[in-house]
């Protein structure tokens, strides 16, 4: 198997199978060059979650089988822990502990390990021990609280805020920061990385805006919750635009290009008392003209548009074309890694491993190296 070359090579994690957003956070350190050892149950398809077909969530990563209540099993795993850098596991509180693989008894093998711990509700509080999801964990964080108009149902896009952005994203930050430490002091730590702890965490943003007024309590009463010049409208062919008109000069430009700079309907840019008039007479006027017409008008100017793509068509969009943000050569799309870096190679994109495919190849890289430490002793 050949290993992506970046800049966490020579970075050693232990993803304990699961689903959501734990693989998402070991691939993405995979994408980025590290060695990720997923530790995957011992019959082949038993947690659907992360043994799809497509495994992309597995890419770049190498897989060994192993039986946790095994007593032999458990002392491998312990043997891979003592090589690691760091852990990932998304069991519910306790499961860990029960198993005898809890964070006191990996880091009393490996005491700079950083042992990464993802959860909906946290390792602790009152909902520590409910089932839930996504939805669940942003709706409590109040990161749900502007995901649709006015009037509508409260929805966010499925995954992405909570298990990705609050939980995935916030864990690899944990992880890499325990590292860097680890590696300066030797020890290690355990990172409790809460959905609903960096959903919320992801809000400030939007509460340093309340203050200043610029964003309302109140659904689509604000300028980033509402505003007709940042917004999403139909087009005569059915697909969706949108424009993020926000600054004076953007919403000059919007209004130059859209010949409507003398209309006095759109003098007044924060009125909200213009906002229903202004809204209803630029849905009249993209619902006119098919959204090739006004990609071809708006498209890489400053008036911040950009045209709504599905996950089927995204690819075809020019700007992702050039970029070559989605990836289809292995039959299934998928996007390549990011961020980018200017010393590795963003074509390559890691294969995701067979059920138990490397167990011979890390249990011969651990004799490996017992050897070479007992050679040094």
């Amino acid at each position: 198997m050949t290993m992506v070359q970046g800049p966490l090579s020579g970075i050693r994690i232990i993803e304990m199978e699961g689903i959501g957003p734990g693989p998402f956070s070991g691939m993405h350190l995979a994408d980025l060059g590290a060695d990720v050892v997923l530790i995957e149950r011992k019959e082949k398809g038993s947690n659907p979650g992360s043994t799809m077909p497509i495994g992309i969530l597995k890419r770049g990563k190498r897989s060994i089988a192993l039986d946790l209540k095994n007593s032999d099993d458990q002392e491998l795993l312990m043997n891979l822990i003592e090589g690691a850098d760091a852990l990932i596991e998304g069991m519910r509180p306790g499961v860990m502990e029960r198993l005898n693989l809890g964070p006191d008894a990996c880091m009393k093998r490996n005491p700079r390990l950083v042992y990464g711990r993802i959860t909906g509700w946290g390792q602790d509080g009152p909902l520590a021990q409910a089932a839930g999801h996504d939805l669940n964990y942003v709706a409590v964080s109040s990161a749900m609280w502007y995901a649709s108009p006015a009037g509508g149902k409260p929805l966010p896009p499925p995954g992405l805020v909570g298990d990705v952005g609050g939980g995935a994203n916030y864990l690899t930050i944990g992880l890499l920061a325990g590292i860097i430490r680890a590696r300066t002091t030797g020890k290690g730590d355990v990172i409790d990385a809460a959905i609903v702890d960096g959903s919320a965490h992801m809000m400030n943003l939007v509460f340093d805006l309340l203050p200043k007024g610029l964003m309302q309590p109140e659904r689509g009463q604000s300028a980033l919750d509402g505003a007709p010049w940042y917004n999403s409208y139909r087009c005569a062919d059915g697909r969706y635009i949108t424009l993020g008109s926000l600054e004076p000069k953007f919403y000059s430009v919007l209004l130059d290009l859209l010949n409507l700079t003398d209309d006095p309907v759109y003098e007044h840019q924060f009125d909200k008392n213009a906002w229903a008039n202004q809204a209803k007479r630029l849905s009249d006027l993209f619902a006119s003209q098919p959204s090739a017409h006004w990609c071809e008008l708006l498209e890489g100017s400053d008036a911040c548009f950009g045209l709504v793509t599905s996950p089927t068509d995204a690819a075809d969009h020019p700007h992702n074309k050039e970029r070559g943000i989605f990836d289809d050569s292995l039959g299934f799309r998928q996007a390549i890694a990011a961020p980018r870096f200017a010393s590795v190679s963003n074509d390559f994109l890691g294969e995701a491993p067979l059920h138990n495919e490397h167990r011979q190849e890390l249990i011969d890289e651990m004799v490996s190296e017992q050897r070479r430490w007992i050679g040094a002793h």
